[in-house]
């Protein structure tokens, strides 16, 4: 009987701390919800102000100061365009340059390491700053699958935010490979957090007629850019938030002809205004 009875016993406690434990969640519940709701609001307010204040021209910051810049390299035309447009920036505005390309591009670090020499013989290191150059995963390779693709993403993510964190740039310059929008995510998550802040200027390829390319899109749709140039001026109608600028190899050719640099100028000035 005394089994028994302790057995009852221990089963009408156990029925009073379940009961116990349930009315607390249930008294909790509007609690929990009301911080939760609380702290999304504080999350959309933080994206909103930083999409606000990445359109406008930052005033607290010393136009002598250099900019540490962060330079994302594609392969084929996206370098090629990526260096001209490099040959008329303001060498001493940005420095130190970080140049990134994938980890499987084996032609774009060398010609942007012919360039930094070819600066480097003509101004001296003094002017023009150091560069260092490093490779990232890709996020999808050609022809991968999208189901293998999904581990490739977020190792991709994981090396961008390690590079990010270690870099901590001021300026982010793309104009188009895929390998950009890693690292323009994680910049992005990063002013969000309050930790780095970097403006992420994205030139579209002259190719890129009609409509943007997938990589700008993605940074236009999602406010990530905080300036979007492209080259012809129907992309300019179709995107109101782009800037038109001509297009920038024509320019940059007839600039070597008359020493005035046209459209191109204003892209350089954009850079230095808006950050």
């Amino acid at each position: 009987m005394d089994l028994i009875t302790r057995i009852s016993e221990g089963r009408t406690l156990t029925t009073t701390i379940g009961n116990s434990s349930n009315s607390s969640c249930s008294s909790m519940g509007p609690f929990c919800v009301a911080i939760s709701l609380g702290i999304i609001s504080l999350i959309i307010i933080r994206v909103l102000y930083v999409i606000y204040r990445s359109s406008q021209p930052r005033r607290d910051m010393s136009p002598l100061q250099p900019l540490c810049t962060l330079i994302v390299m594609g392969s084929g035309g996206h370098t090629a365009e990526m260096l001209n447009l490099l040959s008329v920036l303001q060498e001493h505005r940005f420095k130190p340059r970080y140049y990134i390309a994938a980890a499987t591009d084996n032609m774009s670090l060398p010609k942007a390491q012919v360039f930094e020499n070819s600066l480097l013989d003509k101004e001296g290191v003094e002017k023009v700053g150091v560069a260092q150059f490093m490779q990232i995963y890709r996020s999808r390779e050609v022809g991968q699958s999208y189901i293998t693709s999904v581990g490739t993403t977020l190792l991709a993510m994981a090396h961008a935010l390690w590079l990010m964190l270690k870099i901590r740039p001021q300026v982010i310059l793309c104009n188009g490979p895929g390998t950009c929008i890693p690292l323009c995510a994680i910049a992005f998550l990063l002013k969000i957090f309050g930790i780095r802040w970097s403006y992420i200027f994205y030139v579209e390829s002259i190719a890129r007629v009609q409509r943007l390319s997938l990589s700008a899109f993605l940074l236009y749709k999602l406010r990530m850019a905080d300036q979007l140039f492209v080259q012809w001026p129907q992309l300019k109608e179709k995107y109101p938030r782009a800037h038109y600028v001509g297009r920038l190899i024509y320019t940059l050719l007839r600039s070597i002809n008359t020493k005035v640099r046209g459209y191109t100028y204003r892209v350089v000035e954009s850079f230095v205004t808006t950050v």
